[in-house]
């Protein structure tokens, strides 16, 4: 049950993410900026979270993270991260993308 609490957690996370950064474009998105966005009392977040989740995004290719090697990363929505914000492409499963009720 706790398995399945934190993959939910995980996948509506990953969600977050993608929302405040399409709400970014065309900039990017300093981590510090999604951590203050996204990190609440219904959304616990460490930095290593973040990052972990920018990680599993960017491997999805729905991100890029620039300024990786420095310890302040800026991340922007890729093409395909653009796409899935906007409904215009399937959501695979692992990410809390609702479903489009227009």
């Amino acid at each position: 049950m706790i398995e399945n609490f934190e993959q939910k957690r995980r996948e509506m996370l990953r969600w977050r993410v993608l929302q405040v950064l399409n709400t970014g474009r065309p900039y990017p998105v300093s981590e510090e900026l999604l951590m203050g966005t996204i990190a609440g009392d219904d959304m616990p977040l460490t930095p290593r979270e973040l990052r972990v989740e920018l990680d599993y995004l960017r491997d999805r290719a729905l991100i890029e993270i620039r300024n990786e090697g420095t310890p302040h990363w800026s991340v922007v929505l890729t093409r395909y991260g653009v796409d899935l914000v906007e409904y215009t492409i399937e959501c695979d499963p692992g990410i809390a993308r609702p479903k489009k009720y227009w």
